[in-house]
């Protein structure tokens, strides 16, 4: 199955959670929000939002600095 992380495809085997493929691609828990289909997923709902086929995940990183 296929989904798109930041507009850039990826494939995902079945079935996975959103907490699983973000820990697979390397991106971490910590610093960072993550909306599914433009909607925001609280942390605590990863481990139990199940990845399907097309879904559009954007993460998106917090940055210090001024």
């Amino acid at each position: 199955m296929e989904v798109f992380i930041n507009r850039k495809p990826v494939g995902v085997e079945v079935p996975t959670s959103l907490a699983e493929l973000l820990a697979r691609e390397g991106i971490p828990a910590e610093g960072v929000a993550v909306a599914v289909n433009n909607r925001v997923v609280p942390r605590g709902e990863w481990a139990a939002t199940p990845v399907a086929e097309g879904m559009k995940i954007t993460v998106i990183r917090a940055v210090c600095g001024g």
